[in-house]
């Protein structure tokens, strides 16, 4: 007897902008715990796609859907979870949870904070990947939620490394003049707290040269820069960067 071809419509978010708060609470919170990726995709196709597991038997799934009452084998899951396979990658663009708490953030892609707020921040991540110590996720938190204390669970601080994990790598296609990796930094976006020499003087001589370059060198003007929104410093910083490329080109050092 031929058995009838079941076909199943899952609808699946196809991106880290299309997720929820919620989803995205659920997410994090799977990757705080450990789970490998091909487990969060899979924990994330049945809670998304609306799956009910009635039963196991072995590497057999009976599940229900919609009402319907079908079986799945492990081969039909994996080949279902690929749908899935972005959540592999750190998003491409910045995705964050809107509120923890009582705490809103700021607005995800950084329009409109200050130039002050993203070095801090940009200080305090870097931190981050060179010591893994939470303590510096929470004060990252506090900033992008813009209050003195704030208290995370360990999603949560996952959700806070993934959102500027996420700010860095759009703003360095959007400024890419300015974001140039740094010759032998072993990180994909060139931290330069990755590879050696002083880490706090590094950071600190980088940031000093962001700030020399926007006020060029009238330090009357430190205090308006830093109040600068972020991408208006970011661009202009950018478009120094491209003219300073520009002459390297036209006047090769020997």
């Amino acid at each position: 007897m031929q058995q009838d071809i079941i076909s199943i419509d899952l609808k699946l978010p196809k991106k880290w902008e299309d997720l929820s708060d919620k989803q995205l609470r659920y997410v994090f919170a799977l990757l705080a715990q450990g789970f490998t990726a091909t487990e969060v995709k899979a924990y994330c196709l049945h809670r998304w796609a609306g799956l009910k597991v009635l039963q196991r038997y072995g590497n057999v799934w009976a599940c229900k859907h919609d009402g319907l009452n079908f079986v799945l084998a492990a081969e039909q899951v994996e080949r279902a979870t690929h749908a899935l396979d972005w959540l592999d990658n750190v998003p491409s663009m910045p995705v964050r949870i809107a509120r923890i708490g009582r705490h809103r953030a700021v607005p995800a892609d950084f329009e409109g904070v200050p130039f002050e707020t993203f070095i801090v921040c940009d200080n305090l991540y870097q931190g981050y990947l060179a010591t893994k110590q939470d303590d510096l996720l929470d004060e990252l938190a506090a900033h992008l939620y813009d209050t003195k204390r704030i208290k995370l669970t360990a999603a949560e601080r996952v959700s806070v490394f993934y959102w500027f994990a996420s700010l860095k790598g759009f703003l360095a296609k959007v400024f890419k003049h300015f974001f140039q990796p740094i010759a032998g930094a072993s990180g994909a976006d060139g931290n330069m707290i990755e590879h050696g020499g002083s880490q706090y003087e590094m950071l600190q001589n980088a940031v000093h040269a962001q700030i020399r370059a926007l006020t060029k060198g009238d330090i009357t003007k430190e205090k308006e820069v830093l109040s600068l929104d972020t991408w208006r410093a970011l661009t202009e910083l950018d478009a120094q960067a491209r003219e300073y490329e520009e002459l390297i080109r036209k006047f090769p050092t020997k």
